[in-house]
């Protein structure tokens, strides 16, 4: 924890020492709040909230949004969370004595929430309970199948939770869910309605109800959305199944919440969690005009893009990114091969791949020769893809270490459901993964691939043949994960 005090000291001076010092005491206090005959479980790993700096401390907007609605329509709700203890032990004690269980259930959460559910139903006979989220959607036949959920909502919540939670005897077990038609008419998060970290150290990176982040900006980071859906159709994603299409939320209204935010509790840079922040122009062109103006200060921010938004707009990609601070760009790649790509219908070349690194890097060499903190490169990867042969993963190793700054996160490919690579292969049955599908990014997913294959890959004994294809300086780069591994470490986590 010193080592964090001293980097808020030099970053924000007394003001981040002050602010995270006030959010550890108002979280030791006490709740006031009546118990409620309600409990709303987040879901996630286990101590994810106790002392781990990964992606499992980020905060569910979703989560954070209905109950928020519930709260400003007088609605209480209690909330426990999986990420908050060690053990089912520690979640049994959270759910005892409750009348309805709330889950927003993910494809990787599923099996966590058929445990819950059925732990709720044991200590408590006669409660009820509800869920809903991307599983609900994109996996019914699943939710439907799983006895102790009482009600499946399919589809977006914030029209109908209110009523959902106060008369679940009118729903039925089934129904479609009813979401807003633009993010526009979306209330600010209240963020303290999210689940506290529950550990000291924590505490203090977290400066809750801001966030600790993956260390793409200072701490504290403060997450926000500004679009709801990616409106490609890759086939290996479920999102587009699960979400219509809606209003993006003005820039006006995100800039004035992180300036709240800020006003509130000192923020020092942002996370924008949209699935495809570079998309419209119109909007993009106002935020470059309105942030640099309007907010308290450029904070420093990640969001992701396409490589083929970037090649079509450039000239506006380069602006946003040297005029608003844009520091870590997050690029789906996927593969660095064009007869994959159009397997997994990313509808990019690979030629659109290799023109949006080549910027990226000049940018980020200029940047570094005029002094300035130079733009990074988030990179998601995927390998073991059913029908990529041997050079299309040798490809996109070469892509990943053309990357100056890059950060690739790199996984086995996995069927999820709700995808239409994830039904063809869930038909042949051909995934390995069925009822389970936890994120253990580097297992195997698919029956039929040469995992074996890619184990040598990963352990270096491919080496000269990726090589072949590279520069003597892209040669000589070596490849650092999102965690701070290489790609050997990857076979020790499979």
């Amino acid at each position: 924890m010193a080592a964090d005090l001293g980097e808020q000291v030099r970053t924000h001076g007394l003001r981040g020492v002050t602010k995270p010092l006030r959010s550890i005491a108002s979280q030791a206090r006490p709740s006031r709040d009546e118990r409620s005959s309600r409990v709303w479980l987040d879901l996630g790993d286990f101590g994810d909230l106790i002392d781990f700096d990964d992606a499992g401390t980020f905060q569910d907007h979703g989560l954070g949004l209905l109950r928020t609605i519930l709260k400003q329509a007088g609605v209480s709700t209690d909330l426990a969370s999986t990420r908050t203890v060690r053990t089912w032990e520690g979640v049994r004690r959270q759910l005892r004595g409750y009348d309805m269980l709330i889950m927003n259930v993910r494809s990787y959460t599923y099996s966590q929430a058929v445990r819950a559910a059925g732990i709720f139903k044991e200590l408590n006979p006669n409660g009820r309970v509800v869920t809903g989220g991307m599983h609900a959607a994109v996996s019914p036949d699943e939710m439907i199948a799983t006895e102790v959920f009482d009600h499946v909502c399919t589809g977006p919540g914030e029209k109908l939770i209110v009523d959902l939670v106060t008369r679940p005897e009118t729903f039925p077990r089934v129904f479609e869910g009813k979401g807003a038609s633009s993010m526009a008419e979306w209330p600010n998060i209240d963020r303290t309605l999210w689940p506290r970290p529950a550990s000291l150290r924590l505490k203090y990176k977290a400066q809750w109800p801001l966030e600790p982040g993956l260390g793409w900006g200072p701490r504290p980071v403060a997450t926000v959305l500004t679009s709801r859906v990616c409106p490609w159709q890759c086939s290996f994603c479920n999102e587009s199944s699960y979400i219509p299409n809606m209003g993006r939320r003005p820039v006006e209204q995100v800039i004035d919440e992180l300036n709240a935010l800020d006003d509130e509790y000192g923020v020092a840079s942002v996370v924008i969690h949209d699935s495809m922040f570079f998309q419209h122009p119109s909007w993009l062109k106002k935020w470059l005009e309105l942030y640099p103006k309007r907010a308290n200060q450029t904070w420093p921010y990640w969001a992701a893009g396409r490589a083929d938004t970037v090649c079509e707009w450039p000239e506006l990609f380069e602006r946003i990114v040297r005029e608003t601070n844009w520091r870590t760009v997050s690029i789906g790649f996927e593969s660095g091969s064009d007869p994959v790509l159009r397997m997994l219908n990313k509808q990019v070349t690979e030629a659109e791949n290799a023109f949006t690194i080549d910027l990226i890097n000049r940018i980020g060499d200029e940047q570094e020769r005029a002094g300035e903190e130079p733009v990074k490169l988030w990179s998601n990867v995927m390998l073991a893809i059913p029908g990529e042969r041997p050079i299309d993963a040798i490809k996109t190793v070469r892509m990943v270490k053309t990357m100056k700054r890059g950060t690739p996160s790199i996984a086995f490919y996995a069927p999820y459901p709700g995808s239409a690579l994830g039904h063809q292969l869930i038909a042949e049955n051909k995934n390995l993964i069925q009822g389970d599908h936890e994120r253990n990014p580097h297992d195997e997913k698919v029956a039929g691939v040469d995992y074996d294959f890619y184990r040598d890959l990963l352990q270096g004994r491919h080496d000269a043949w990726i090589a072949r294809g590279l520069s003597a300086e892209d040669r000589n780069r070596p490849i650092r994960l999102n965690w701070g591994g290489t790609l050997a470490d990857l076979v020790q986590k499979a």
